[in-house]
């Protein structure tokens, strides 16, 4: 099983959705789908994601 790391390639803002993606064995497209569609739920995901874009490594 592969590491948690951000992509190179393949990044539509900082490869945050891709890496998870990889990690987990699904779409990177479908992990954007569920990470915009969770945005209209009330919660911290901007904040999520701005943690995760700060303390994954990039490949």
């Amino acid at each position: 099983m592969n590491g948690l790391s951000r992509p190179r390639q393949g990044r539509v803002i900082a490869g945050v959705c891709a890496g998870l993606g990889r990690r987990y064995g699904m779409s990177a497209w479908t992990v954007r789908l569920l990470a915009i569609l969770s945005c209209l739920l009330p919660g911290p995901q901007f904040v999520l994601y701005i943690i995760l874009w700060v303390m994954m490594p990039s490949e």
